[in-house]
């Protein structure tokens, strides 16, 4: 594997499992730093942003995903 593909690699896994701490943390807040873009995408943050335990579930799967990515990344080098 390449070191750029590694390296996008990592930064996608730190991205999920950062993104997913926010979430866990200040629910409300994550869903509004992501309510930009289209009207259905923006109706979706609205709906997560009034529901933090569901978003704080997506965060919870999104910091398991991202260690899984890193931990099968690992494997692979």
């Amino acid at each position: 594997m390449s070191l750029a593909s590694r390296r996008w690699k990592h930064f996608t896994a730190m991205a999920l499992i950062g993104d997913g701490v926010m979430a866990v943390v200040r629910p409300q807040n994550a869903a509004l730093a992501w309510k930009h873009g289209p009207a259905p995408w923006k109706r979706f943050m609205g709906e997560l942003q009034e529901r933090p335990l569901l978003t704080r579930t997506i965060g919870t799967l999104q910091i398991i995903g991202g260690i899984w990515w890193a931990l099968r990344q690992e494997g692979e080098d």
